[in-house]
């Protein structure tokens, strides 16, 4: 058996985020938020758990984040071209879609993906964020600042998707992005 062929022929996988990476959720809870309390914008949001700050209950939130995944149709891309992106992902390894939430959610979620032409293989959906440095993957997209540092003390790799409740992470081992595209020559020069 040829070695260099195995070695050549083993895939990179790659964990790619949902909400706050490719799906700009937030953008609709805060359209449904704004509605019902005193007005918050994106950039008032510089805590993962901001609700604290804003005196939102947390089960609260949770479920109005998920709520706002039924009308999946009305939630924004977080940028232009996301397809192609995704697509060039794909030709780098096996691009599976890993995110947290209620299972409830996850066929407005496919929906949401397919609508947006976003090349995946496999879709995992796990409980709660910081799980995901437990599932076998190679490189981590993310916006999460909690689940970068989980997965830094699994000694995986992370790309940061920058988003203003993720700013304050300095740590020298992520790697930080503004678009997707980046993550792309990232993964390529790793």
């Amino acid at each position: 058996m040829n070695f260099k062929k195995l070695v050549t022929d083993k895939k990179m996988k790659i964990a790619l985020d949902v909400d706050g990476v490719l799906a700009d959720v937030i953008k609709s809870w805060l359209n449904y938020s704004n509605t019902i309390r005193p007005k918050i914008s994106k950039d008032d949001i510089t805590d993962w758990n901001f609700w604290k700050k804003f005196q939102i209950n947390r089960y609260d939130f949770y479920a109005e984040l998920s709520s706002c995944w039924k009308n999946w149709d009305s939630i924004p891309p977080t940028e232009e071209n996301l397809s192609t992106v995704t697509k060039n992902l794909s030709k780098i390894g096996q691009v599976d879609i890993v995110t947290a939430r209620e299972r409830s959610t996850d066929s407005f979620v496919k929906n949401w993906l397919n609508h947006h032409n976003i090349s995946y293989d496999n879709y995992v959906s796990v409980i709660d964020g910081p799980m995901k440095a437990d599932l076998d993957y190679d490189v981590f997209i993310d916006d999460s600042p909690l689940n970068a540092l989980k997965i830094l003390q699994h000694n995986k790799k992370i790309i940061l998707y920058s988003q203003p409740w993720n700013k304050h992470i300095s740590e020298n081992r992520i790697h930080r992005i503004s678009n997707l595209s980046e993550a792309v020559e990232k993964i390529k020069l790793n």
